[in-house]
């Protein structure tokens, strides 16, 4: 994670390279999607409609593998921060079966919108050397880097025209495009120290960024293309990862020194509520089904934490806003980023301070851990159920 007092790059326009993995094009579509008898959600010019109003969730289930993702090869992608490379781990086996160097400082494995290609994202903290290497999920194998300033994180807009990329060092939001990265537009968020993570609104009309090191939220108007406000929570110290509900109706926002979950009205942009979960509550991916909320409490209070924290994994019932158990790590652990396997079966996550991966079983939440490289982060799991892809480790709808 990057400390902002030590950050003071100046932008610089970001060099172009050609794509050695090119995007599908993004179908572009002039009028909003009108709703239909499928579907009570008016979305935003060129974004997929919303099949179940009731649960947004519901093409990512299991079984709803695209045809054109589902001959990928199944594997997940560990990126390593302080080794500048990722692992690759077979899930059958739960071996290592692969190793490639990135940039600098890869955080995290982002699948693009149309989901034929996985970005590594290079921040390079302190330095003016961001990059987003491609992976060919056919293949298993890395492209050529493609230069971008502090790509920190990365999500992308609900109608696929744009790649978000997260500038957190500059406290901004760059727009671009997905295929070639060209800038587009950016928007600033100077009381975001530490903008960080995100998700999307149920008509894609707005997205919600965490600010890390502000205690605050930042809510970007999508179709204006602005900043639409801030939120200070009452009490947040460190607010995290962020997730919707299934409804559309509440974002769930961790928050590693609160050691729970902020509840926020999204549409009125207010703080409702709190959900104590666990030590460092850090990462949030809810089940196949979308009946569930996986927390992953990172089992420290601090970036730098040290190994056998107070690691552990809460499943919250979407249905009544509870915790409906936790699973402690056996010996402690730092259960960090990652995701759910196609099935349902496994949660992935990395355990950033003690240098494992772990799998959890959902039916029970026994833990395999597997050992790899220096300070493991954002792993994604790969294929994934779903239409498109909105960023982060998987965001899928």
């Amino acid at each position: 994670m990057i400390d902002p007092a030590s950050q003071h790059r100046a932008p610089r326009a970001a060099a172009l390279l050609a794509l050695l993995f090119p995007l599908a094009a993004v179908a572009q579509s002039p009028a909003p999607q009108a709703p239909t008898a499928a579907s009570a959600v008016a979305t935003i010019p060129g974004m997929p409609g919303v099949p179940d109003p009731a649960n947004l969730y519901s093409e990512q289930m299991a079984g709803k593998v695209l045809p054109a993702v589902a001959n990928d090869l199944p594997r997940v992608y560990v990126p390593h921060v302080k080794s500048n490379d990722v692992w690759v781990i077979d899930p059958a086996t739960m071996k290592v079966v692969d190793k490639f160097k990135v940039g600098i400082n890869p955080h995290h494995i982002v699948p693009s919108w149309d989901m034929r290609t996985l970005w590594v994202a290079n921040t390079a903290e302190g330095r003016k050397d961001g990059s987003l290497t491609p992976i060919d999920p056919k293949t298993g194998k890395a492209g050529k880097a493609i230069p971008v300033d502090d790509p920190y994180n990365m999500y992308f807009t609900p109608d696929g025209r744009s790649a978000i990329v997260v500038a957190e060092a500059y406290k901004r939001l760059d727009f671009r495009d997905p295929q070639t990265f060209k800038l587009q537009y950016s928007i600033e968020v100077p009381e975001c120290g530490g903008i960080n993570h995100a998700d999307f609104s149920i008509d894609g009309r707005y997205a919600i960024f965490t600010c890390e090191f502000a205690g605050r939220l930042a809510k970007i108007d999508l179709v204006g293309r602005r900043l639409a406000g801030m939120l200070r929570l009452a009490k947040a110290k460190m607010p995290q990862d962020i997730r919707i509900s299934p409804d559309g109706k509440l974002f769930y926002i961790a928050d590693m020194k609160a050691d729970g979950l902020w509840v926020v009205d999204g549409d009125a942009f207010k703080e409702v509520g709190f959900l104590p979960t666990g030590v460092g509550a850090h990462g949030l991916y809810p089940s196949r089904d979308g009946r569930k909320l996986y927390v992953a409490n990172r089992g420290s209070n601090v970036i730098q934490g040290k190994p056998k924290g107070k690691g552990s994994v809460s499943v919250v019932d979407f249905a009544t806003g509870k915790v409906e158990t936790t699973w402690m790590l056996k010996g402690g652990g730092s259960p960090d980023m990652g995701n759910v396997s196609a099935d349902g079966r496994w949660l992935w996550l990395s355990a950033r301070y003690d240098d494992v991966v772990y799998a959890v079983d959902t039916t029970s939440g026994e833990v395999t851990s597997i050992p790899v490289g220096k300070e493991p982060h954002g792993l994604t799991v790969w294929p994934q159920p779903g239409r498109y892809s909105l960023g982060h480790t998987g965001n899928m709808r």
